[in-house]
């Protein structure tokens, strides 16, 4: 599988006053191809499971955890439930900051996702200024240089540098900005070479993604924008979930995340052979865990659609009482384990058997595990009978 092209060749640009610029894949065949075989196979497997029944579903999800992780690693204070709650939201009915922070990032998403099915995109310098724009319209962040869709260009004596000690060092990008633009337009260029020369989105995604964030273009907001970036190279070539919610993998593995830009900078500044190795691989890992979980979701909601079409039979043809149905309904609402005695103490079950005995409410609950309908665990807490209780 010869994907790899010219994967030692280097492009060079060079700049006005931050020198000579180097593009290059960096990679090495043997250790890519075995997990980028793995994740076209995953991928596969995942695009040809029952999607259409939870499409919907599933979309809402990921929009959710994507905006939650992207927005979490810059330091978003929204929890996952209060994001989605935020994206619910009108324009009108923003309270503060942080919702607007989270519907701005999905605007961006949206509008990635909207350019990207185009016959043979490939993100242009006014996409990237028009998602930076997005993703910081109407936000006030204190930064009076951070102008929404206006690359950075530092005056004298305003000194941009990237990172921390704890992930690598401290990085001085470029400062000027023709030299920026520049970059920024060869990167881009670059991108679209590769993809004429077969290589593709799998990994052209991270490689762009990763320069994009050694060039740091804007004041602020390049981690957003940059993921942005590289959902949307993804998302053109068919990947329509995992892009995003790959959102979710960087989160859980900030550190690394973090880190591995200057791993790679300062391994190609030693002129390593394969600086990139690293970040495209820790990618690559990420899309694998990230699809392998879709597919184990989409299958666990088709098992709940299927649960619920039976449910619903069974409660037409009287063999499930109201009662029960409401019980079995508020389990799987709860989406996991529900304990006895918080479902003896809702107020919905007591209205339940109000007026009836407590042998009836003890007859409808062991009807409903005779049929398997619920399942206790060996814990005796109640589960739906879709879930296997080894699975616990």
């Amino acid at each position: 599988m010869d994907i790899l092209i010219d994967n030692n060749a280097v492009k060079r640009i060079e700049t006005n006053k931050f020198g000579i610029f180097k593009f290059q894949m960096g990679l090495s065949n043997m250790k890519v191809e075995v997990i980028l075989q793995r994740v076209q196979d995953a991928q596969e497997r995942f695009r040809v499971s029952p999607l259409a029944s939870v499409a919907t579903k599933l979309e809402k999800e990921v929009v959710v955890s994507s905006v939650f992780g992207t927005n979490t690693i810059e330091g978003g204070e929204l929890s996952e439930q209060e994001t989605e709650q935020a994206l619910l939201l009108s324009p009108e009915e923003i309270q503060n900051i942080e919702q607007r922070r989270a519907l701005n990032i999905k605007d961006a998403y949206d509008y990635i996702r909207e350019v990207s099915v185009s016959e043979n995109w490939n993100p242009s310098i006014a996409d990237v200024i028009e998602v930076h724009r997005r993703v910081y319209d109407e936000l006030d962040d204190g930064n009076e240089q951070n102008v929404p869709g206006v690359l950075r260009d530092n005056p004298d004596g305003i000194v941009t540098r990237v990172g921390n000690e704890a992930h690598g060092g401290v990085y001085k990008p470029p400062q000027n900005g023709h030299d920026i633009r520049l970059l920024l337009e060869s990167l881009l260029d670059w991108n679209i070479e590769l993809a004429e020369n077969g290589v593709p989105a799998l990994i052209r995604a991270p490689l762009i993604h990763l320069y994009f964030e050694v060039i740091h273009p804007f004041w602020d907001g390049n981690g957003r924008v940059g993921r942005v970036l590289e959902a949307g190279i993804l998302y053109a070539e068919g990947f329509r979930y995992a892009p995003f919610a790959q959102a979710s993998y960087y989160l859980r593995n900030i550190d690394q995340y973090f880190a591995l830009f200057n791993f790679c900078r300062k391994a190609a500044n030693k002129k390593h052979d394969c600086p990139n190795i690293e970040f495209v691989t820790f990618f690559l890992e990420g899309m694998l865990e990230t699809i392998n979980y879709l597919h184990d979701r989409v299958n666990r909601m088709v098992h709940v659609v299927l649960f619920e079409a039976q449910l619903k039979r069974l409660h037409d043809y009287k063999v499930v009482n109201d009662r029960q149905y409401t019980i079995v309904n508020e389990v799987l609402r709860k989406g996991g384990i529900s304990y006895p005695e918080e479902i003896r103490q809702a107020i919905w079950y007591q209205a339940l058997y109000s007026k009836l005995t407590t042998k009836t409410r003890s007859r409808d609950m062991k009807n409903l595990i005779d049929m398997g309908l619920l399942v206790l665990d060996e814990d005796g807490n109640i589960i739906p009978g879709f879930i296997e209780v080894r699975e616990l």
